[in-house]
């Protein structure tokens, strides 16, 4: 048994070692002491996260069952798929087995096999293509939650933030540190974060796949790893103004596509404008020139460097380029906008939509009609259906 608990014993302590968590001369012994509220952060709070995860998960599938799903359905979102295409064998073997974007040649091929004009046979895979996304109704649903999540919380953040005397003066994030008392309100604000995005990162394996997935799973752990990191070794005053900093703009992306799916196209593409406005303003302004240069110079200056310092700064510049990217494919609907005067499909959208009025209305003409019931294969107004990306 002793020999057992030795490796265990040096792996526990490598773990939780002062000299990484804490700067020099502090112990976790000093942060045992009576303090207001509810004392110092400790790292067995973090695991009150996954009960509370797993709750927010099943409070999702009754808000999306009960709440979200009447809503959709009363502003006339209707629970149905996509178009489906015409049972045809010869067409679904190439699609099953060969191609789901088959190129001209293979085209002229099965129009000439099938006695097919070629418009008629693309039609016919980019309605195969859209009938195993899902349906609006679904994308509404999910869209909903997040946004009645993110805009509570932010309420939540901003109120909390707004008699925090270090919301005003950033500095005080480091002033007595690491001896910062927790009170009640910072601990509700951090753990509530914490556990959504444990749900968002257990539950991105069951909603929607987007082309971002990669880089979402990637977004989903480092915010993990920054909340966590930051609450144990105390630092929850800067990791406050980064979570309400992030949450202002999240929110205003989900209204946006929510707006998309019901169709308010005029409502969609103001708020497009705005989120867009205010994610460069936050993640490419705030936050690189007021957090990043507090927990970069000004820390150095008031508390020093050590170990997970330097961690906590990798972490933060990696979610520093994760918003580079996003404000490129940001800027990349943006300019499409202008050129077209529309704001144009997304990049990253889960559900194809036809870009040119030549290509709806050819199809339609077709035998295989390619309108679908929610708009999700067809330019509607401003946009193409289901454009929106998930951030």
């Amino acid at each position: 048994m002793a020999t057992a608990q030795g490796p265990l014993s040096l792996l526990w302590g490598w773990l939780w070692s002062e000299r990484f968590w804490l700067p020099e001369n502090v112990s976790w012994a000093d942060l045992e002491g009576p303090a207001d509220g509810y004392g110092y952060p400790r790292g067995r709070h973090i695991l009150s996260v996954f009960p509370l995860a797993a709750g927010i998960f099943f409070v999702r599938l009754l808000f999306e069952r009960f709440i979200a799903k009447p809503c959709a359905l009363r502003i006339g979102i209707e629970d149905s798929g996509p178009y489906q295409a015409q049972p045809n064998a010869i067409l679904e073997k190439v699609f099953i087995s060969i191609t789901k974007y088959p190129d001209k040649k293979r085209l002229e091929g099965l129009s000439k096999q099938l006695d097919w004009n070629v418009r008629k046979i693309q039609c016919w895979f980019r309605h195969r293509r859209n009938q195993d996304k899902p349906p609006t109704l679904t994308k509404f649903c999910e869209s909903m939650w997040r946004f009645t999540f993110y805009l509570c919380i932010f309420y939540y953040g901003i109120r909390f933030l707004w008699s925090s005397p270090w919301f005003w003066d950033i500095r005080q994030c480091w002033h007595n540190y690491p001896f910062q008392p927790l009170s009640s309100g910072l601990y509700y604000y951090y753990i509530m974060e914490l556990a959504f995005y444990w749900s968002l990162m257990f539950s991105q394996f069951t909603d929607i796949k987007r082309k971002d997935f990669l880089i979402m799973f990637v977004h989903h752990l480092v915010t993990i790893g920054l909340i966590s990191f930051s609450y144990i070794n105390n630092m929850v005053r800067v990791g406050t103004l980064i979570m309400c900093l992030h949450d202002v703009s999240d929110f205003l992306l989900e209204a946006a596509k929510l707006a998309n799916y019901a169709k308010y196209q005029r409502l969609c593409d103001t708020l497009f404008v705005i989120f867009s406005a205010v994610f460069m303003v936050t993640r490419l302004g705030i936050y690189p020139f007021w957090i990043l240069n507090t927990t970069l110079f000004e820390s150095w200056e008031i508390i020093g460097p050590y170990a997970s310092w330097w961690l906590l700064n990798g972490l933060l510049l990696t979610l520093q380029v994760l918003h580079v990217i996003w404000s490129y494919l940001i800027a990349r609907i943006a300019l499409k906008a202008l050129i077209r005067g529309k704001v144009s499909k997304d990049d990253r959208s889960d559900v194809e939509s036809s870009s040119e009025e030549e290509d709806v209305t050819t199809c339609t003409k077709s035998p295989c009609d390619s309108s679908s019931r929610n708009g999700a294969n067809r330019v509607n107004g401003h946009m193409g259906g289901s454009y929106w990306a998930e951030e």
